[in-house]
């Protein structure tokens, strides 16, 4: 007859299930931030292109459609300093966070 010793058994599939969700939760938090990354870059890419269009005196809706874009719910407004036309366009993130993005350039330009 052999005896039986109570010990370690089963403590290593314990330890996996309290520490599982937190990996989980960690390499999701990661995608969304490399994702909110991503599209800040996209923001950033197209805010530029806004703003030479506007410089270039494009229509408004076309300088809009260049940040909207983006993605659903992006947003732009334009303003003026001095010579320069400046674009700031924003949208939502996959996170609670919004992105803003600002670009400037020469009024008239090519």
């Amino acid at each position: 007859m052999t005896r039986r010793r109570l010990g370690d058994d089963g403590s290593v599939v314990a330890e996996f299930a309290v520490a599982f969700p937190a990996i989980v939760l960690v390499l999701l938090l990661g995608l969304g931030v490399l994702g909110a990354g991503a599209r800040h870059v996209r923001l950033q890419d197209a805010v530029a292109d806004a703003a030479r269009l506007a410089a270039r005196g494009e229509s408004s809706e076309r300088v809009l459609a260049a940040v909207a874009a983006v993605g659903p719910g992006a947003t732009a407004a334009t303003h003026t300093e001095g010579e320069l036309v400046c674009v700031t366009g924003s949208v939502r993130a996959g996170l609670p966070i919004t992105l803003t993005a600002t670009s400037c350039a020469l009024a008239g330009g090519l």
